[in-house]
């Protein structure tokens, strides 16, 4: 972001308190973190259940900012920066990146992205891929709620080719405060399945969704997974033209499907780009890479690359930490997939870290796996859903972190399960129960659960004490 700090008190509607030293250049770059800020940046004073911004005012304004936004005068007596005060700080950032965002000329695309399971890595590809064509701006990691959007978009230069923005709903109303922010070039929606179904209501993920749909900029394209009938009900009831794209078989223009591995963590997938086949090593093995792979071909090939870039950048791309990342920790493949977890997710990762383990004997399969939060009047039910497909991946330990244990051990005693089940409840847990159930061949483990579980822990300590390395914890 680069604005004048006129600009900005008038996109945010607030009232200038001068201060002391007012801004004579533009404002660039936008924080909310005092420890973030950069000389000549704006300080946004957010209240949260642990801290106050406000109380950080002082801090910012030693470290350079420019200016502050803020619900309250932080300062007593002289203000050493301008203030501008609003009535609400985070509804203020969104209307300072709506606003943003309409600076941008027709050279550069804006491209919204959501779904179920996956928005992270598919924003992650999405952006590597089309960094083939020109200069990206993304989501950091996966702030992609009212804070975290907002953030993303002012810290962009405004000169980018495309700018790949993840929308991570929680609430019923989340997604339209957040496309009307974002007014995308291009709607993606990856995938519905049962996630945050604590806070979405009866009318479903899809719906709640398919909102993004709503924020269309102007002559905006939208494109749907074909592959889940109540999104694509959900999705034409918004928006009459869709781009189809399936990893299912259907018969649309955009098709994927997995055909084998090719190596350890990647896995060749062939695709069908409205009429162009093409092959495509991409970093996932299984079958649920195809849909990440089609989703994000499909919007490269929309916007303008060639099938030759967009297998360059599939060949070239990285997944992001803790999202299928595969390591070699001594004679265990490590697949780190913690950092969150849903039925959606987990049931593909399951399916792809079995068939890494294959039936060989000599080569178990272990997984250590955290409860699945936010899934309300939900919870038990899928509990015990995941605790069959788990069963039906043939592991032979699973270690359990979090709640509703006693429903994923019904589910695997439903489907005859004979192996290892062991709640634990820290790290020194786990490795105990671990040390007591393996042998020392290796094998595959898989690490997957919600954040709450903070699994992350777990992954550390296993590989310190496969390495020897103590630092590691």
């Amino acid at each position: 972001m680069r604005l004048s700090f006129d600009d900005i008190a008038g996109a945010v509607g607030g009232t200038v308190i001068p201060g002391s030293a007012m801004p004579t250049r533009p404002v660039e770059g936008v924080s909310t973190d005092s420890r973030d800020v950069t000389p000549g940046s704006l300080f946004v004073c957010i209240p949260g259940e642990t801290f106050d911004g406000h109380d950080f005012a002082g801090k910012a304004a030693e470290a350079g900012a420019a200016a502050l936004l803020a619900s309250r005068n932080p300062f007593d007596g002289t203000l050493p920066v301008p203030v501008v005060l609003v009535e609400d700080t985070v509804k203020a950032l969104g209307r300072l990146a709506r606003f943003w965002r309409g600076r941008l000329g027709p050279e550069t695309r804006v491209i919204g992205l959501t779904g179920t399971a996956g928005k992270t890595t598919v924003k992650e590809l999405l952006g590597q891929v089309l960094g083939r064509r020109g200069a990206t701006a993304r989501t950091r990691l996966n702030l992609n709620n009212q804070i975290g959007l907002p953030l993303s978009m002012l810290a962009a230069t405004g000169e980018e080719a495309f700018w790949v923005m993840e929308a991570g709903i929680s609430h019923a109303g989340d997604m339209d405060e957040l496309g009307a922010i974002l007014e995308p070039d291009v709607a993606l929606i990856l995938n519905v399945g049962p996630g945050h179904a604590a806070g979405l209501g009866d009318r479903g993920t899809a719906y709640y969704k398919a909102r993004l749909l709503s924020y269309l900029a102007p002559g905006g394209m939208a494109v749907v997974s074909a592959d889940y009938p109540e999104l694509v009900r959900e999705a034409r009831a918004v928006h009459p033209e869709l781009v189809f794209f399936s990893a299912a078989g259907r018969q649309v223009d955009y098709r994927a499907s997995y055909v084998t591995p090719a190596g350890e963590d990647k896995g060749l997938f062939r695709l069908w780009l409205d009429g162009v086949s093409l092959d495509v090593e991409a970093p996932f093995r299984g079958a649920f890479g195809a849909e990440n792979v089609i989703a994000v071909a499909a919007v490269a090939h929309r916007l303008g690359l060639t099938p030759d870039e967009i297998a360059a950048g599939f060949a070239g791309a990285l997944l992001p930490k803790q999202r299928f990342a595969c390591s070699q920790v001594g004679r265990w493949l490590v697949i780190d997939d913690s950092y969150n977890a849903n039925p959606l997710s987990f049931a593909r990762m399951l399916e792809a870290a079995a068939e890494m383990a294959g039936d060989r004997p000599d080569r178990p399969f272990v997984c250590v796996l955290g409860e699945m939060g936010e899934l309300g009047a939900l919870a038990a039910d899928e509990h015990r859903a995941l605790g069959r497909r788990v069963a039906a991946a043939r592991p032979r330990a699973v270690f359990w972190k979090g709640g509703h244990g006693d429903d994923v051990a019904q589910g695997l005693e439903a489907e005859r399960y004979a192996g290892l089940f062991s709640p634990v409840a820290s790290a020194e847990d786990f490795l105990h129960g671990f040390a007591s159930c393996t042998a020392e061949e290796g094998g595959v483990i898989l690490f997957k659960g919600s954040r709450a579980n903070k699994l992350e822990k777990l992954v550390e300590a296993f590989v310190a004490a496969q390495t020897g390395d103590a630092h590691a914890v």
